[in-house]
């Protein structure tokens, strides 16, 4: 019984989240293309991790940052550079031939749906290897972590149909892998400084606090900005 709770405990946070973006598209995506976008989202975490620890493996030999620099260049190069890229590249996958990709917000749907569907399998891997502490583990990452990756989704497809609906500029499609990767990169180092110096750790736990509720906002301004859009055509 306790595996079933752990599991849902890890997963419930981004069915949430993916429910709730569906509810608020103002003209559906079939869903049968959403669950290929979260699947698709699973699926990919898979060779990720490989490559993050090849890339921990060239940079810090396999072993942890002693500093704030350090653990800065981790978040970037190790965590946020690789994760992006490769919801960036599935999301490219659900959509350049998807006929039901024709609106801005469609853009939204689908990058939440892959990012979600990675979350999802990195939070039950996260719970799952917490032990005793499994249940403060999935508290704090239903709060922080898979809400980031939402909100870095949010990014993506943001720009990524700025760009095909709106103006396809240098900007917006620097924007579509650089606007994530920033936002994902702030969170990670903000939350890896603490572990590096303990001195820190109370400060960057508020600090991360603090970006993540701005994150949220910024998140939701962008939601409603295109529901109002959609709503004054």
């Amino acid at each position: 019984m306790e595996i079933w709770i752990k599991l849902a405990a890890a997963l419930l946070p981004a069915i949430i989240l993916a429910i709730y973006i569906w509810r608020r598209d103002p003209h559906k995506e079939p869903t049968s293309w959403l669950i290929r976008a979260f699947v698709y989202g699973v699926l990919v975490s898979i060779p990720v991790v490989y490559i993050e620890n090849f890339i921990n493996g060239l940079l810090f030999a396999g072993g942890e940052p002693t500093s704030i620099f350090g653990s800065t260049i981790r978040a970037f190069c190790v965590a946020a550079l690789p994760e992006e890229s490769a919801k960036l590249f599935v999301l490219w996958l659900i959509v350049h031939n998807n006929k039901h990709f024709d609106e801005h917000f469609d853009g939204i749907v689908y990058a939440v749906f892959v990012s979600l569907g990675f979350a999802a399998i990195e939070n039950v891997g996260y719970v799952f290897m917490s032990g005793e502490a499994w249940m403060s583990t999935a508290i704090a990452r239903s709060f922080l972590a898979v809400p980031g990756h939402y909100a870095f989704a949010i990014l993506m497809g943001y720009y990524y149909a700025t760009y095909i609906f709106v103006n396809r500029s240098a900007k917006n499609a620097a924007s579509i892998l650089l606007m994530p990767v920033l936002a994902h990169g702030v969170y990670d180092a903000i939350a890896m400084s603490g572990s590096v110096s303990p001195l820190l750790g109370g400060i960057s736990s508020i600090v991360l606090i603090y970006f993540c509720i701005k994150l949220q906002r910024n998140a939701q301004e962008r939601v409603n900005d295109l529901i109002a859009k959609n709503n004054t055509i």
